[in-house]
């Protein structure tokens, strides 16, 4: 059976995790095919030990194999100790029984990991459509799983056309998103990601609305020559600047005009009020692959693209 490279959590309650985690037959059969299974990880204990759930067996991940690094770094303690009470992928590398007969599961999260790296990442192509699940927003950017907890960074500048404050505005914590190959693994098998270019077009987003509708929005920035209004994660126009209008407020918007060659959305703020941080719902196209994405419309002077060589 061909092994799954998937970000932790996902093989928890497959049929196939519940299978291996049945009984201590399973779990051997497990070891022996090297298959990659889950648990829950409840304790790193004062040696940086992570102990985990399997089903109804206890297991233990010794420090060393953890987490796997490129060229043999040290692995960060943060890096353990944040897996607590969390999902844990891992092989199995042997089965202890101590005095009571009871059996202890030893496993390797390092080994799934560069498994994973060798297998999935390394091969990775710029443009591949992946999946990935958001494990940490920074101002920075949002860290994410694509791989047995292998994490890569998608940075604000690249979650969307529309400007944000903070990657909160984009994503939360644990939410499973579609994200393209932006640079492949380098030296130390760090991926960077990209998400504007599955949020549609200029046009495709502008088509959805016409001049004259009234439309609902989110305050994104507020300039000295207009307040920036969200229409949808790769749309934003600009309305006059108002004294009562905040940044992150939901917005009514007069649509007062649409103009392709100028990629400009021209808008009146009819009313606005405080809200509460909500994640947009991304409907992802089904395509593997982008070689090209072209964001501005034909004859509009300025040029939004992304080319994956």
């Amino acid at each position: 059976m061909k092994q799954e490279y998937s970000y932790e959590g996902k093989r928890l309650k497959t049929e196939k995790n519940r299978y291996y985690t049945q009984s201590i037959a399973a779990l051997e059969a497990a070891m022996d095919s090297g298959a990659i299974i889950e648990g829950i990880s409840y304790l790193c204990d004062h040696d940086r030990h992570l102990h985990v759930k399997i089903g109804d067996f206890e297991g233990i991940i010794p420090h060393s194999e953890c987490v796997y690094t490129a060229k043999g770094l040290p692995e960060k303690d943060i890096a353990i100790i944040s897996r607590v009470g969390k999902p844990v992928c891992f092989k199995i590398i042997g089965i202890e029984y101590g005095e009571d007969s009871q059996p202890t599961v030893i496993c390797s999260r390092r080994d799934a990991q560069r498994d994973c790296m060798r297998e999935k990442i390394e091969k990775l192509c710029t443009g591949d459509v992946i999946e990935a699940r958001i494990t940490r927003l920074d101002p920075f950017g949002a860290f994410c799983d694509i791989g047995c907890g292998i994490i890569s960074l998608l940075p604000i500048d690249c979650m969307s056309v529309s400007r944000i404050s903070h990657p909160r505005d984009r994503f939360r914590n644990g939410q499973v998103i579609k994200a393209v190959v932006k640079n492949t693994a380098d030296e130390f098998g760090r991926v960077t990601l990209t998400h504007r270019e599955l949020l549609g077009t200029w046009e495709e987003n502008a088509s959805k609305f016409t001049s004259g509708q009234t439309a609902a929005g989110i305050v994104r920035s507020i300039e000295d020559y207009g307040v920036f209004v969200e229409l949808a994660p790769n749309l934003a126009g600009l309305a006059e600047v108002r004294p009562d209008v905040q940044v992150g407020q939901s917005a009514a918007v007069f649509i007062k005009n649409i103009i392709p060659d100028r990629m400009k959305v021209k808008l009146a703020i009819i009313d606005c009020a405080d809200r509460e941080n909500s994640i947009p719902d991304y409907e992802y196209p089904e395509i593997e692959h982008i070689d090209r994405w072209k964001y501005s419309p034909e004859g509009c002077e300025k040029l939004i693209e992304s080319i994956f060589d």
